[in-house]
């Protein structure tokens, strides 16, 4: 009891905190933030109230909820069955919205009413699982958290709180002259393609920039937003990538994340290394079952707009496919006969030395042709512009692929490898306040 009253109180206490700092992968105001919202004032993402309704409701749970009251199998059980559930739940949304869409099917309505029927099951199931889930995977992240010293007192600071949610569309506007991400604005999840294009053009056009709308899988607000995936393993380092920025966000480096782009992508690497890290522990101490299958896990990065013949970690039933934002990542052994990473990165490192040159439509011309060929090789990549690889190449944690040449990205994975360990890493980068003091720090 005393331990659930002081866990009351911790999140109650990191709360506040954390709801006046706020931080996220994409919320963050810049000057420019003024001239894009003419456009979106009337779309956008409802923070404040989205944060307060989730606080509340994570201020409830951490009452009348524990996931200690679970031993690790049966704990293991509960966050099974809600995939399972969750994937079900998918896969019957789907073959409804097919006999919708087909044209043959005159009594649409008689022809769903089943599914309908096990639809409302299994949601009644989802909602009644989700919130234990939740509750248990924050706690196994917590413990991940403890064994590898980022904690204080035995807890993290903040708390690893999260909540599955509908997760924004991020507007990003980006300078045409080069590969830089100018301002981001959070847009309801609920546009169609054709507001989000109508979005895009009216913004490019306005201002001259380069635009792209995107999904993205989580926002680090507190408690942090979380896209509803099937794909375990992407849950969990999702999890963790975004418990990263909460904890970056009362540190040096997250105060000034939107300060330059150098400072949004080691956030952002930042945030993939550990969230890596962090989730494959968390498979090897509660599901080796899982991490079993991958001794020497190579991660590599994915955008989720691009469909991959790589094997996912997760082994469970339902959607396996990647999510938006905080991307997802893969583990494979045989390359693909499209090396994809290598295309996108010879893409960037053309489009970098064309924009340098001052070639802007050229380089425009360029992107779309080359979009055409990764469409060809099955990457259903809808617009490659000057906003796309600003938006991707902020994770670099993997060598090659849309961040370029860009040396942030590899300053930061050698910072990683010349510290002792995830804790030592983060809290060194952690302190920094320029792209400078990084490469002061690996030249030491």
């Amino acid at each position: 009891m005393l331990h659930r009253i002081g866990r009351f109180l911790d999140v109650i206490s990191i709360l506040v905190v954390l709801v006046l700092i706020g931080g996220s992968d994409n919320l963050r105001l810049t000057g420019s933030l003024d001239r894009a919202r003419v456009y979106t004032r009337e779309i956008e993402f409802d923070y404040p109230n989205w944060v307060w309704d989730a606080a509340w409701t994570k201020i409830e749970q951490a009452a009348v909820l524990s996931p200690y009251t679970f031993d690790r199998g049966t704990g293991s059980q509960i966050v099974f069955e809600y995939f399972r559930v969750t994937g079900n739940l998918a896969q019957t949304e789907y073959r409804i919205e097919q006999i919708y869409a087909d044209p043959n099917i005159a009594d649409k309505e008689t022809a769903t009413s089943l599914l309908r029927s096990q639809r409302d099951v299994l949601t009644e199931r989802q909602i009644k699982l989700a919130p234990l889930t939740e509750s248990i995977l924050q706690n196994q992240v917590s413990n991940a958290l403890a064994e590898l010293g980022l904690t204080t007192m035995g807890q993290p600071i903040p708390p690893v709180l999260y909540q599955i949610s509908p997760t924004p569309l991020s507007l990003i506007v980006a300078s045409r002259t080069k590969i830089e991400q100018i301002t981001s604005v959070s847009v309801l999840p609920t546009l169609t393609i054709d507001e989000q294009i109508a979005l895009e053009d009216e913004v490019a056009s306005s201002l001259d920039v380069s635009t792209l709308v995107v999904p993205v899988g989580g926002v680090g607000v507190y408690p942090t937003l979380i896209q509803e995936s099937t794909n375990f393993a992407w849950i969990l380092t999702t999890i963790a990538h975004e418990w990263t920025h909460n904890y970056l966000n009362v540190r040096p480096l997250g105060l000034n994340y939107s300060t330059t782009p150098e400072l949004r992508t080691m956030n952002e690497t930042t945030a993939n290394i550990a969230g890596d890290e962090v989730g494959y522990l968390v498979l090897q101490m509660y599901y080796p079952e899982l991490a079993a299958s991958f001794p020497n896990p190579n991660l590599i990065l994915f955008n989720g707009s691009y469909p991959s013949e790589r094997t996912t970690l997760q082994d469970l039933p339902g959607d396996i496919t990647s999510q938006g934002g905080s991307p997802l990542h893969f583990f494979f052994d045989d390359p693909p006969p499209f090396d994809f990473r290598a295309e996108m990165h010879e893409t960037r490192v053309t489009v970098d030395e064309m924009l340098t040159e001052g070639k802007i439509e050229e380089a425009e011309a360029y992107m779309e042709a080359r979009r055409q060929v990764f469409w060809e090789n099955g990457y259903l990549i809808r617009k490659l512009n000057q906003a796309f690889f600003a938006f991707n190449g902020a994770y670099a944690d993997v060598p090659g692929g849309a961040a370029g040449e860009d040396p942030v990205g590899p300053a930061v994975r050698a910072l990683r490898e010349q510290s002792v360990s995830l804790k030592d890493f983060m809290n060194t980068i952690g302190r920094m306040t320029s792209f400078e003091q990084l490469q002061k720090a690996i030249q030491q």
